[in-house]
């Protein structure tokens, strides 16, 4: 990730695009991840757990939807 200095801008506005670009390219979440090992198990059970989530979150939104 980089950005470049724009003429007469300051350290603090430069740090803080380079710290929007970050988040938006989600690279902090990548690198978390990545810091410690997960057995794959583990991975399993977190994206079935996430799924789960996600699918009752998707109940949740049609039933408020047919309840309208």
């Amino acid at each position: 990730m980089s950005v470049r200095l724009h003429p007469g801008e300051s350290q603090e506005s430069l740090l803080r695009r380079f710290r929007k670009e970050v988040m938006k390219a989600r690279i902090l979440p990548e690198v978390r991840r990545k810091r410690w090992f997960t057995a794959p198990s583990e991975l399993r059970r977190l994206q079935k757990q996430k799924a789960i989530r996600k699918a009752r979150q998707a109940q949740r939104r049609r039933d408020r939807r047919n309840k309208l």
